[in-house]
């Protein structure tokens, strides 16, 4: 049997070294399937769990189908929440990277003056909640007449969300000759006539999985009495010892309650709600990815948009009142070929919302006893050494991609009739430099920013000191963080 690379896709160098940067080595089983059929332009329905890779499995097939030259917008991806938005944008930043492709994140809560500024430059990818592209559209500072790929991206969770008409009306304003891609988890009645309504003969794709969930994930579910859970939950953290775990709350007080409850026992933790300002929420986000704090407390908000490949540990501390709610938290775990442990409390009021989505998932969720007091202090003395451990810090997948990267800054811009096509071609006659070393370049009214890559900053750095761009004598300078 032929084992099946990315080089065995027709993809172009540029995304495979990127892909090779990014430690994409196999693809998965979604993304097999889904790569050949969106290289063909056909609009696909992929039934997939979280954690299968689907990303990269649209990512890149979009990303190599691109036209850089051209400064519309060509493809428009409609996620439910704002951290799934920027976690897609920067995958796209990242595969696309050696073909320049430029991605912007538009979502709520965010500066409508800063995303309008954005999308006037060149773009060649939006990704975004549907609210805030809607409002973008119907404003006429999201131009459409380019689009030719759409992809709505968890579709179910888009339903729960209440979001299911705002995608509609998204794609009533959209080019009918166009690519769309529908992913899902869940298929439900809603989603299924989205695809009827606005796809051209679907393939569909369903990657197989035991039941709703993974079959990485070991399912414990424990009785208790409400004010039983932290005693509950102190004990099993002693006992499984979490390399990495998030603790799933029902609502923003019971998250703030439990994260300093916790905060008071010293456990190295943090919390994330949509209470939370928005670039708080992605600083912790971006905490937890890196591995600065081992225990997440968290609302629902925190089931989307983590991919976070070695979570060991989901805790249900509150039973998710929605069934599909079960599928999306415990599939923060077990990802990427890990095995992970997925723990639910139940209360007695709870028993119902356990059935139902025992019911769902296809198969009931083991009872398990609490820790006896032997095995708690029997496990103590490693839980107090592990908490006393600075956790290992953990390397963003892009690291090695971006690590060659020197960001230069140039006092000129639009109102200079500068193009992005003129940096190219005058930093691609420098001696010793050539297209493939120049990375995104954004245009600003008063500025531009060039991405130099392969680590040829400083040759291009002093070079444009006395290269005039179009003409004019630019002051060129290593761009701040």
């Amino acid at each position: 049997m032929n084992t099946v690379t990315f080089q065995t896709f027709p993809l172009s160098k540029e995304i495979l070294r990127a892909l090779e940067s990014l430690q994409y080595r196999t693809p998965t089983e979604v993304q097999s399937k889904v790569i050949p059929v969106a290289l063909e332009q056909q609009d696909h329905v992929v039934k997939s769990q979280t954690g299968s890779g689907k990303t990269a499995s649209y990512a890149i097939p979009i990303c190599e189908m691109l036209d850089w030259l051209e400064n519309k917008p060509q493809a428009l991806i409609l996620t439910p929440t704002r951290e799934l938005a920027a976690q897609v944008k920067e995958d796209f930043t990242n595969i696309g990277r050696f073909k320049r492709i430029k991605a912007a994140a538009i979502y709520g809560k965010q500066s409508y003056a800063k995303q309008k500024l954005d999308l006037k430059q060149k773009t060649h990818v939006v990704v975004g909640t549907p609210g805030r592209v809607l409002d973008h559209i119907e404003k006429g500072t999201l131009a459409v007449e380019a689009l030719k790929y759409l992809v709505i991206d968890e579709s179910d969770e888009m339903l729960n969300m209440g979001f299911i008409d705002q995608v509609s009306a998204i794609i009533e304003q959209l080019p009918k000759n166009r690519m769309t891609a529908l992913f899902s988890a869940t298929l439900p009645e809603d989603v299924e006539h989205l695809c009827t309504t606005y796809m051209n003969q679907p393939v569909h794709i369903e990657i197989k999985a035991k039941g709703l969930t993974t079959e990485h994930i070991n399912h414990e579910l424990y009785s208790v009495e409400e004010e039983e859970k932290l005693s509950l939950l102190r004990d099993l953290t002693i006992v499984e010892k979490p390399d990495s775990a998030i603790i799933f709350c029902r609502t923003q007080e019971r998250v703030n309650e439990l994260y300093k409850e916790l905060d008071l026992l010293n456990y190295d933790c943090d919390q994330l709600h949509g209470g939370m300002y928005q670039e708080d929420r992605f600083a912790v986000m971006d905490d937890f990815r890196k591995g600065a704090f081992r225990y997440l407390v968290a609302t629902d908000v925190a089931a989307r948009g983590i991919d976070i490949d070695n979570i060991t540990h989901i805790f249900n501390y509150d039973f998710p009142v929605e069934k599909e709610s079960y599928v999306h938290r415990t599939g923060r775990t077990g990802r990427a070929g890990n095995t992970g442990k997925a723990i639910s409390f139940m209360t007695p009021s709870e028993q119902e919302l356990v059935e139902m989505t025992e019911a769902y998932i296809g198969f009931r969720i083991p009872v398990n006893e609490a820790p006896t007091k032997a095995e708690i202090a029997e496990s103590r003395p490693a839980f107090k050494e592990k908490m006393d451990q600075i956790p290992d810090f953990k390397q963003a997948r892009n690291e090695e991609l971006n690590k060659d990267i020197t960001k230069l800054y140039f006092n000129g811009g639009k109102k200079k009739k500068i193009r992005a096509v003129d940096f190219v071609g005058t930093i691609a006659k420098i001696p010793g430099v050539t297209a493939d070393d120049i990375g995104i370049i954004t245009i600003q009214e008063q500025a531009s920013f060039v991405e130099i890559l392969n680590g040829k900053g400083d040759i291009v750095l002093q070079a444009m000191k006395k290269t005039t761009v179009k003409g004019k004598v630019l002051k060129v300078y290593i761009a701040k963080k």
